[in-house]
Order: C-alpha cells, then structure tokens, then sequence
C-alpha cells in the first residue's frame, strides 16, 4: 500500500528522512481491527518523529501519521483514538502508553491497524477531512481547557501563537463554549484570522491584554512563556503541551509563580472519553476544525514543508483515493 513514512532520522533537517512509497500492509492480529483510510491531518509531532525524538531508529521505517477518520472492517465510519496502550487493550496491562508512530505504523497509509478499543464512531455531521483533525490537536485543546484549566463559560482564556493546530482548536472551542478568549501572533494576517475565529482581540505576541485572564494556553513555549505568566490573574492557571520555540525560557518568573499563587499544568493529548465528548460538541455546536489545506497523500511532503515553514493557519489534511 502507498504510504508516506520516516525513512531516516535528521535531527537537522528532518524531511530528509520523508519518503513516499509502498510499504506492507498491516497484519491481522488479535483485538486488533483494520481501517481504511479516508482521511489523516499532520501535526507537528511528526516532524519530530523525523527528528528522532520519541521515535528509536530501530523502529525504521515508520509509517507516520497520529490521527485518521475512514471506515472499519465492517463498514462503519469511524474516528481513530491514537494513544495506544492506555488501559491495556490490544497491547497488555504492562506496556506503557505510547502515540502511534512512537512504536506502531501510523496512518499516513491507505491502511492503519489499531487496538479496536480504539476506535470511535464518526458522527454523520462530521466529514472525513474534519474528523481526522480532531484526535490529536483538537483533543489536546479540548483537554487543556475544559479539563485542566478548568474554565467556565464567561471565563476568560489567552491562546499563544494563532495559527497553530492547537492554537486554533483552542480559540473556536473557547468561543463555542462562551469564553472570553485572547489570542497571539506575531503576523497580522493570522491575528485577523483568529479575530474571524472568535477571539474578542488578538495582538502581536507580548503585547500588554486589555485585561488579566484565568487561564492561558501555551503551546509556544520559551519565546511567550514570560508573557503568559505575567497575564494570568492571581490564582490563574497555565496550560502548557508543547514547546515549538524551544523549553528554556530566559525567564522562569518563579516569584510571580508562588507570590501571585498561579498553577502551572502540564498536558498532552487526551482520553478516549474526552475524544468522545469532543466529537458529540462539534456535532452539537457546529464548531468545525480549521483546515488549512487538503492534499492527496502522494502529496503529503507539500503538507510537511507547510507545517514546517509556520505559514500555515489550522491544519493540514492528506486524503487517499
């Protein structure tokens, strides 16, 4: 079967390692289901699997790809959970939880193969393309508002970097859920954008808020991390699950930390449920994913040279024949 996969390790210049090509379909195997792809979006966890980082290279080659919407063996349309190994199903009770590519093929194939715990049923509101946005960027969303920060509707949140998969989920579920949410960019094209999205304002990146917010999300790291500290109200909590600009601020800004009595939180991905949740509120709500661009998947190292490059404004999306 056609499949884009990681071939090589650079920790340099990662798409190096991109290769596109026949790879063996996957093998039955016990509690363990088949599904044909029909669509699977990009994250940036896998440009770092190109880089080596929770990638081993005696996994090589690895089909990437977290997140996939298609149809099962029987038919069914279906949304894929990629944590695999969270409560043992099709792997055992002792293997740690791990996200597909990290140690099974992933899903930038005509074909993926997951535990059958792991599937979910596609709701008929949702199309193929915006399903398979939802596992991995806008679970982690998901995650991070409504479970870790804890926020209610008439809260206020500030989303670092708009543009981003996450970043995106987190302003239109905010908006969705009747929060009060901030955005940043450092381009203007991407604050407009997040301002058609649903954020009350977006400013250039570490520039003062109009007011000081309950929570921040922050998937930027060093480069806004002082920033989102200094926004947060006392007591505010900051979210964090990713660090694209690198994970040593300059400034920790300990003393505002305890002084002003802040939660720091960190997250990553999400449950099984939470998927569940999430894809019950897009299809009562009407919020969809923000797709950015969808290519077929003999396409994909376009999407991967987008991703990379940070012009992009939501998410990539690779669909098969």
């Amino acid at each position: 079967m056609f499949a884009a996969y990681a071939a090589r390790i650079d920790r340099d210049q990662p798409l190096n390692g991109l290769e596109l090509g026949e790879r063996p379909a996957p093998e039955a195997r016990d509690g363990w289901t088949t599904v044909n792809v029909r669509a699977a979006s990009l994250n940036h966890h896998d440009l770092w699997s190109l880089r080596g980082v929770g990638l081993a290279e005696d996994k090589l080659p690895m089909i990437l790809g977290c997140d996939a919407a298609g149809v099962d063996e029987d038919g069914n349309e279906v949304v894929l959970h990629s944590v695999i190994g969270q409560t043992g199903h099709g792997v055992g009770p002792k293997e740690p939880r791990s996200i597909l590519t990290e140690r099974y093929q992933g899903t930038f194939a005509e074909q993926v193969s997951v535990p059958s715990w792991n599937v979910l049923p596609k709701p008929k509101e949702l199309s193929f393309e915006e399903a398979a946005c939802l596992p991995t960027a806008w679970l982690t969303a998901y995650r991070m508002l409504f479970t870790n920060a804890g926020v209610r509707p008439g809260d206020s949140v500030l989303v670092q970097g708009a543009g981003g998969g996450v970043a995106t989920a987190a302003i239109a579920l905010g908006k969705a859920a009747g929060l009060r949410v901030f955005a940043t960019s450092r381009d203007e094209a991407k604050r407009k954008r997040a301002l058609e999205l649903g954020a009350v304002e977006a400013v250039e990146s570490g520039a003062r808020l109009p007011q000081r917010v309950d929570a921040v999300i922050e998937t930027v790291g060093a480069a806004t991390w002082s920033h989102s500290v200094k926004s947060l109200k006392p007591g505010g909590t900051l979210v964090i699950s990713g660090a694209t600009s690198g994970d040593r601020p300059s400034h920790a800004e300990l003393t505002r930390i305890f002084f002003l009595e802040l939660k720091v939180v960190g997250s990553t991905m999400g449950t099984k449920d939470e998927l569940e949740d999430l894809l019950s509120f897009c299809a009562a709500t009407g919020v969809r994913p923000v797709i950015d661009e969808v290519l077929p998947l003999d396409r994909a190292r376009e999407g991967f040279e987008r991703m990379e490059s940070g012009e992009l404004f939501g998410k990539v999306v690779l669909t098969t024949p």
